[in-house]
């Protein structure tokens, strides 16, 4: 096992990984940028490196500053947790090089699973059923009209190297085709500098069902069951439950098999998410994989009581799964709520500043992970997200009584934030029903006016 760990994240995912650093009784390194030092992150690590300026691309996001943080504290791996460089391969591969362990997989399987069309490439190669579309990226026009009146209208036009939504476009036939695919592309080339795009036959009023994974070195792989993700604003999920409301134990089995199919495929290692769109008969296709740790691990955590993050560390020093699939018991239900520091009422606009006041939720069944406080300042440098609201109960209506309580209770002064709208969403009758789609924000904001069809194969990356 490692003696020292560096997170190289910030907010309340480096506070998650510190906790559990500690209870394998590991020491911890935090690094932060000027902005962050006031964060908790950096009060409660064993050692703190200040590594650069505000932007993240001069602190957050810059490799050298980093490693040479890992090697002046002599810590022995790198905790990436998610957004940042956590699905960097260059960054992994840098780790590598200098002899510290990346908390993830291998920086060839986070390139290949990276790339939308690769990723999409080795599913197939698995056997993992994948929505209908082209065959690796697609360069011309000619040749997307083609796939498109192979596979039928309406298609999506997505970015091969991309995430957060960019570079994804919406076509109902030919004459938007050409439009889509230009601007698809050039958007594409603008945001992550490759404008290789592919298409998918878009799958109407999807479900998002993601399958938690994990896999040691020794070429073990379990599944975790499932998350329900359909709930999401701007190509980023606002609410995940598991188990999905739409998944029946046998579903679930297939989902499982084919997640772990593929990851065993790949030779993956570490902890990682298969994603997955669902249609209204219960047929699923692959469309991503994220490799790293969710944002939404704690409500698989919550039913399965497995502390993900411990059994990423724990892979990473190169032990093998204790966890066999029949030992995995899905107990209860679990609902997260992302709190975040925007203003639904102007399109989820971001509401950095001073929290002037705050109370937390507490109770039976309720776990808040956050690294905000009273007077705390947010700064407008990063991601949105405040604090991860989970509540567990032994069946899905405790679990929604919670969450509700849970919100009533959740106050934060100063700034804007989602818990109202959380309130709205999760007391409507879709939500209490189960049922719902990819579509569901846009149909809570405008009172039950659902669009046309939905834009689907979102990705989540903070």
């Amino acid at each position: 096992m490692f003696n020292k760990v560096l997170i190289a994240n910030r907010g309340e995912i480096a506070l998650r990984v510190i906790r559990a650093c500690k209870e394998l009784g590991i020491a911890t390194v935090a690094v932060y940028s000027e902005a962050d030092r006031d964060c908790l992150h950096v009060r409660f690590a064993d050692e703190i490196v200040c590594i650069g300026p505000a932007r993240a691309a001069e602190s957050y996001l810059n490799v050298p500053r980093i490693i040479s943080a890992a090697e002046v504290t002599a810590a022995e791996a790198i905790h990436p947790g998610y957004g940042f460089l956590a699905e960097n391969a260059d960054f992994a591969e840098a780790c590598e090089s200098c002899g510290i362990k990346f908390i993830g997989p291998s920086a060839r399987v986070i390139a290949k699973m990276g790339d939308k069309a690769s990723a999409r490439q080795a599913m197939l190669d698995a056997g993992v059923p994948v929505v209908p579309g082209s065959v690796g990226s697609v360069e011309r026009i000619e040749d997307a009209i083609s796939v498109a009146a192979e596979i039928g209208y309406p298609v999506m036009i997505k970015a091969s190297g991309g995430g957060g939504g960019k570079g994804m476009r919406l076509a109902r036939d030919e004459a938007e085709l050409e439009k889509a695919f230009v601007a698809a592309a050039g958007e594409a080339e603008a945001s992550f500098g490759n404008r290789a795009v592919y298409i998918e036959k878009l799958i109407d009023r999807p479900r998002h069902i993601e399958i938690q994974v994990l896999c040691d070195s020794k070429g073990n792989g379990i599944f975790l069951g499932e998350r329900d993700c359909s709930i999401q604003r701007k190509h980023q999920k606002l609410i995940e439950e598991a188990p999905s409301p739409a998944v029946d134990e046998d579903l679930r089995l297939k989902l499982g098999a084919a997640a772990v199919r593929g990851c065993l495929a790949l030779g993956y290692e570490n902890a990682g998410t298969v994603e997955f769109l669902m249609d209204s008969d219960g047929r699923f296709y692959f469309i991503e994989m994220n490799t790293r740790i969710q944002v939404e691990h704690p409500v698989t955590e919550m039913v399965t009581g497995i502390d993900i993050v411990k059994e990423q560390i724990k892979i990473a020093a190169g032990e093998s799964l204790e966890i066999r699939q029949e030992d995995v018991e899905l107990r209860g239900h679990a609902i997260e709520c992302r709190i975040n520091a925007e203003d639904p009422d102007r399109d989820f606009a971001p509401c950095p500043g001073k929290i002037e006041a705050l109370h937390m939720p507490g109770g039976p069944g309720i776990r808040v992970d956050t690294h905000i406080y009273a007077q705390y300042e947010i700064p407008p440098y990063y991601d949105s997200l405040l604090a991860k609201l989970v509540a567990h109960g032994p069946d899905r209506h405790v679990a929604i009584a919670r969450i509700l309580r849970a919100l009533d209770e959740f106050v934060v002064e100063g700034i804007k934030t989602t818990i109202g709208f959380h309130r709205r969403a999760i007391d409507s009758p879709a939500f209490r029903s189960g049922d719902f789609d990819t579509s569901f924000v846009k149909w809570v904001l405008e009172g039950g006016a659902r669009e046309e069809a939905p834009v689907h194969g979102v990705d989540t990356k903070p």
